[in-house]
């Protein structure tokens, strides 16, 4: 949790586009911090008990029949291909030139990630939206980490974490059949 409220601060500071994606992610992150904070807060204490726990109380729709909206389950697998496509892009940033842009980046690690994910209004509506990211410059600028060099080393540390979690969390929804909950 800990995790998306540090990438939120990241998101909010690079523009109205990443401001929503942003506030989605807080409003999901909060569904899962009143889980934790719930009578049965210590089965939320970590990703893999909240799994173990609501498998065994089948408070999860793996069944895809539209029940249980916002389980532990379903709430934190919208996080992780948010995370996804944050990973990708932050990695196209870290490895551009300086003319690279930011708006290609951007749509190509949403077409390798959430694009799937989302209706066709969705994805023409976010296609239109990564045109008006500024230039990698800029962009850096926006970051307010200091110079480019410094940004890179930064996103160069960054980016392997993130990686982490997404695999840890990917090989436990895997196990259990958990990636395609409606």
């Amino acid at each position: 949790i800990f995790l998306f409220i540090y990438i939120h601060g990241l998101l909010n500071s690079l523009g109205s586009l990443f401001g929503f994606i942003s506030k989605d992610a807080v409003s999901k992150t909060q569904i899962l911090m009143n889980f934790l904070k719930s009578e049965n807060g210590p089965h939320y204490a970590t990703v893999q008990s909240m799994v173990k726990f609501e498998l065994d109380n089948k408070l999860v729709d793996v069944d895809k029949k539209g029940i249980y909206p916002e389980s532990g389950c379903r709430t934190l697998l919208r996080l992780h291909r948010a995370l996804r496509w944050l990973q990708l892009f932050l990695e196209r940033l870290r490895t551009s030139k300086e003319d690279d842009k930011t708006s290609v980046m951007c749509r190509d690690a949403y077409n390798e990630s959430l694009a799937q994910h989302h209706p066709w209004l969705i994805r023409k509506s976010a296609g239109m939206a990564f045109y008006s990211l500024p230039v990698r410059p800029a962009f850096f600028e926006v970051m307010n980490v200091g110079t480019p060099e410094q940004v890179v080393d930064v996103l160069g540390k960054a980016v392997p974490l993130l990686c982490e979690v997404y695999q840890i969390t990917e090989e436990l929804y895997q196990k259990h059949n958990l990636l395609d909950l409606p």
